[in-house]
């Protein structure tokens, strides 16, 4: 397996790039503050993260622009003697709809791995994702721009704990990971499901939950009964010592003659080369 490409140090964030506040007025903005485009001049963002968009909460976005503008200049980037879109694909649709010729951008020369960061980045910081959204975005900062759990966690102001639960929503079944993306199941719901080792006793599970309308403490409860035997104090202080050194999920599992398994989790093969490097001498 091919060794990790070096980890490229974190960018700026969309802080750095876009103001905080912009007023509706173009005119009242100074020179060396954000700019105005033709909506023809700007193409979309191709490596766009969130792949659905809720249209009730587009139009609802819509009339609040034909209302009042739009508050928060777009992201762009010089491209193909035109522009591509950074952040604000959600803005840039409404946009569209409201029938605008020109919006407030801010225009910053940006690397191609840059821009997938900061498109990442927004979406996870500004935007309702639902948690597979969310967990498949974590997922590709670690894959293809090579960030550690921690790095993530600190960019958009999360527990790195947060992070790590997030995605190991990924492993889910299939099925399960539709009725999340639908909206059927909550994050609290697929969480207590991830936490169950079994697809089948997670697939009934999440079937019951549905049916019976059962509520996050519930769910938490009834996997709980469905796992192993809770380990003696020692054992699980060392479980915990490995999940925090490792920066992933380890369980162990010990037998009644003292010998046992150790079995660490992985969400990447990224993750998993990094994983070996450390135990390589």
């Amino acid at each position: 397996m091919e060794a990790i490409a070096k980890r490229r140090a974190l960018g700026r964030g969309l802080g750095a790039l876009i103001p905080a506040e912009y007023p509706a007025d173009p005119e009242s903005v100074d020179v060396a503050a954000p700019t105005t485009l033709a909506l023809s001049e700007i193409s979309p963002n191709p490596n766009q993260p969130r792949l659905k968009f809720d249209a009730a909460a587009i139009d609802e976005l819509t009339a609040s622009i034909r209302e009042k503008g739009i508050l928060q200049p777009l992201l762009v980037r010089p491209h193909a003697g035109a522009y591509q879109l950074i952040a604000g694909e959600r803005r840039f649709r409404a946009a569209v709809a409201a029938g605008l010729e020109r919006v407030p951008v801010v225009v910053r020369d940006v690397a191609d791995a840059e821009v997938l960061e900061l498109a990442l980045i927004e979406n996870i910081q500004r935007e309702n994702l639902n948690p597979m959204e969310a967990a498949s975005a974590y997922s590709r900062l670690i894959d293809e721009l090579h960030l550690t759990h921690q790095e993530i966690a600190t960019r958009v102001s999360k527990d790195r704990s947060t992070i790590a639960n997030t995605i190991r929503l990924l492993s889910l079944p299939e099925e399960i990971r539709a009725e999340i993306e639908a909206g059927n199941l909550s994050a609290g719901h697929a969480r207590a499901l991830a936490a169950l080792t079994d697809d089948s006793e997670k697939i009934e599970l999440a079937h019951d939950v549905m049916r019976r309308r059962l509520t996050v403490r519930q769910t938490e409860q009834i996997a709980k009964t469905k796992r192993r035997p809770e380990q003696d104090i020692e054992l699980q202080a060392c479980e915990r010592r490995l999940t925090n050194s490792l920066g992933t999920r380890v369980r162990i599992q010990q037998r009644r003659n003292g010998a046992g398994r150790i079995e660490i989790d992985y969400y990447s093969l990224d993750q998993l080369n990094g994983l070996l490097q450390r135990f390589e001498p």
